[in-house]
């Protein structure tokens, strides 16, 4: 691919790293996946930095690649080089940018992956032409990205936002983290598990699918499968969606309150059973936000790009990084380290600029997509279009 001068933009890598498999993906400038490889996540230090470098040199192997950007769950520092904590992956204070830079002789940048999903859809999918928008990953927790004025927001020290970790119910169920009452507790696929084996506890005789599963084994209960017994009209699980719609609806609310977003976009594999949950998490985000009459409502949007988002985000982002004319800039603390140059990677200090071509969107009125996203191929070419499933958009009832 050529820009408009006629100057190759650059393929570069990004890399997916989840606690239980790396996944890298050479992407172009118009977020086409060309080529994918995977592997499973090492969990020691040198083992995993190894990993990491077989992977990109095994893309490298079949295309020429500029950059590398890497997707964590986790803290990443605001200059993008260092993972300060991951809970998944044995990383503590490590410059995992530098290190595997001076490996690969290329330049590496970091991002949270929720962060780098959110990027993926602002550039080609759900919250293209957003200017404020706001991405809600329901997984395990919640992981969350916000997007103002056509850039990320990390915040001063690059961990911002934590809103999973809201507190939503004083003293209420307990959180891995540390509290009690935080909103992915009641607003996960964990959190959709915990609350059918809640009802489950009430009335076991209130449910045929479910009460079998956790009869044989209540820790086999997943999000996923409450979803299924949904589907198939199982009363507690039905019960259950209900809950986790009222609860999404109502945290939606609090962050719209507070950032007051044109778009939200939901991901996370919660968000592939939107169908059954959506509509009615608009009805209680419409009835709770504050001044709803009076106001213009975010359009609330399932993601596009689906798994593929976060590698195609860190790609575009590490593209940024590169200083590709046709890519918009990206957020600030962008490392600017020379491929296999001494020392540690400085920060740039300048801002983002939204793309031309993005602007405020114009209606006010909450629209929905149900649009899914799929999955890259491994050894392929597969575009960020053909990743998109074509959805609808409505406005609140």
């Amino acid at each position: 691919m050529t820009t408009r001068i006629g100057r190759e933009r650059p393929l570069t890598v990004g890399i997916d790293v989840g606690g239980t498999n790396i996944r890298a993906s050479v992407v172009d400038g118009a977020g086409e996946v060309l080529d994918t490889v995977q592997a499973p996540t090492p969990h020691a230090e040198q083992a995993l930095q190894d990993g990491l470098e077989r992977a990109v040199r095994e893309l490298r192997s079949r295309h020429r690649i500029g950059a590398v950007g890497l997707a964590v769950a986790g803290f990443v520092d605001e200059t993008r080089t260092t993972v300060r904590f991951a809970p998944h992956l044995p990383w503590e204070d490590s410059p995992v940018a530098n290190e595997l830079s001076d490996r690969l002789g290329l330049p590496v940048i970091l991002e949270h992956d929720v962060n780098a999903a959110m990027w993926a859809e602002y550039r080609f999918g759900a919250a293209a032409g957003a200017h404020n928008g706001v991405m809600v990953a329901l997984g395990t927790g919640i992981g969350a990205a916000l997007l103002v004025g056509g850039e990320l927001y990390r915040g001063s020290y690059g961990v911002a936002p934590e809103l999973g970790h809201l507190q939503v119910v004083p003293h209420g169920r307990a959180c891995p983290c540390g509290k009690r009452g935080c909103w992915e507790r009641y607003c996960s696929g964990t959190a959709l598990a915990d609350t059918a084996i809640e009802m489950l506890a009430r009335d076991p005789a209130s449910s045929t699918i479910l009460a079998r599963e956790a009869y044989r084994d209540p820790g086999s209960l997943t999000g996923r499968k409450v979803a299924g017994a949904a589907q198939d009209g199982d009363p507690v699980a039905l019960a259950a969606l209900a809950d986790f719609a009222r609860w999404l609806g109502l945290g939606l609310a609090f962050v719209s309150d507070i950032f007051d977003p044109d778009l939200i976009v939901i991901a996370g594999g919660v968000s592939s059973s939107a169908a059954l949950y959506l509509d009615d998490a608009r009805e209680h985000y419409a009835a709770a936000i504050t001044g709803g009459r009076h106001r213009p409502l975010a359009r609330i949007r399932t993601t596009q790009l689906g798994e593929g988002a976060g590698m195609i985000g860190a790609a575009e982002l590490a593209r940024v990084a590169l200083g590709d004319e046709d890519a918009p800039d990206d957020t600030s603390s962008v490392p600017t380290r020379a491929p296999g140059s001494p020392g540690r990677a400085t920060a740039s200090t300048s801002r983002d600029k939204a793309s031309a071509g993005r602007g405020r969107a114009s209606n006010g009125k909450a629209e929905a997509s149900s649009a899914q996203g799929g999955k890259p191929v491994a050894r392929g070419r597969k575009t960020a279009g053909a990743v998109r499933k074509s959805g609808t958009d409505g406005a609140h009832r």
